[in-house]
């Protein structure tokens, strides 16, 4: 392991792919997980009927370790993570991957690429991207006979350009999700599906767009990448009630600390479109995003402005965002547990 860190701008990095040293792969095959190993090479050669390429059986997640204030390394909640996946890979009809294999995975990744991992005190973390996919000969719509499991990583910025500073959306009148479909786990197929939407958004000078539910298109999915959650007016942190959402990690970490720490009502619950003038602040929340506050949300005719005039980010959101960030970065002590240290 080579301690030297690469000569990077940390504070100037954006959410965007660098080829990092090395990278975890595993195969299944016959029934079973082989150990798995590190690789240097970055490309992967598969066989023309794979599954994944026909078919979209796959499935992937991302999460971020971060270098704390005592210079140790933590991954966030990774055995949430794992559970995830593999809620997806029993959706998908893939095999599951054990958590002590997961977590072995995102270690040797970590410690082989220690000097792309961002140091403390900078506005940067290091992504971790896992997948399964399925693999091999295969002609017909059905499950793949072999499978793969890889894991690389890479140091990113914040996801939106404006980092920490409000964004404007608009609700899009494309479905994210059908009911009883994929949406509730993180498979391909429902991001292909977003391209679209994003791309709509982006060129009406949008950051990104908000989905409404596929049956009654009134009532608030989610907000682009991310889970989407509001402060209202009396005080209560509010966010979507769906079976069609990805449940992200973030934002049930968020729940908790607006509980617990801020003495918050929390809520679940459906969110129609044309209630949102009951929010004082709104935000999107989720691995890559973290938190990014939402100054206004277009909707029809008709546009939601939110704390200061959408110029800024409100005092709870903000107050939530340090919370979470002090805990992964290991500046306030964490109470849940939820970071996992990995020995370098």
């Amino acid at each position: 392991m080579i301690k030297e860190k690469v000569n990077l701008n940390w504070n100037e990095l954006k959410f965007s792919y660098i080829k990092t040293d090395y990278r975890f792969l595993s195969f299944y095959r016959n029934g079973i997980w082989d150990e798995g190993n590190l690789i240097e090479s970055n490309e992967l050669i598969l066989n023309e009927g794979s599954p994944i390429l026909h078919y979209g059986q796959g499935a992937f997640e991302g999460l971020k370790a971060f270098t704390q204030k005592n210079g140790s390394i933590a991954i966030f909640r990774p055995d949430m993570n794992c559970k995830r996946l593999n809620l997806s890979a029993k959706r998908l009809l893939m095999p599951e991957i054990k958590e002590d294999k997961f977590l072995d995975a995102l270690e040797k990744v970590i410690k082989s690429n220690y000097r792309w991992i961002p140091p403390y005190g900078v506005d940067a973390s290091f992504y971790l991207r896992p997948f399964e996919i399925g693999i091999g000969e295969n002609l017909g719509v059905k499950p793949a006979n072999e499978y793969l499991f890889y894991v690389f990583g890479v140091p990113v910025g914040p996801y939106f350009k404006e980092g920490f500073k409000p964004v404007s959306m608009i609700v899009s009148e494309f479905d994210r999700a059908a009911p009883k479909g994929t949406g509730n786990v993180k498979v391909g197929g429902n991001y292909a599906a977003s391209l679209l939407p994003h791309e709509k958004a982006i060129d009406e000078g949008y950051s990104d767009c908000i989905y409404l539910d596929p049956r009654e298109n009134k009532y608030i999915e989610e907000a682009g990448a991310a889970n989407f959650f509001g402060i209202t007016k009396d005080g209560r942190f509010l966010t979507p009630k769906s079976d069609s959402i990805l449940q992200s990690i973030t934002r049930l970490s968020l729940m908790q600390i607006a509980e617990d720490q801020l003495k918050l009502k929390v809520e679940e619950t459906k969110i129609p479109i044309d209630s949102l003038d009951q929010f004082v602040e709104a935000g999107a929340c989720g691995t890559a995003a973290v938190i990014t506050p939402i100054g206004k949300i277009k909707y029809k005719d008709k546009e939601f402005v939110f704390y200061d005039n959408g110029k800024s980010a409100g005092p709870i959101t903000t107050k939530l965002y340090n919370i979470l960030l002090s805990i992964q970065r290991g500046e306030i002590q964490d109470k849940y547990n939820w970071v996992y240290i990995v020995n370098i």
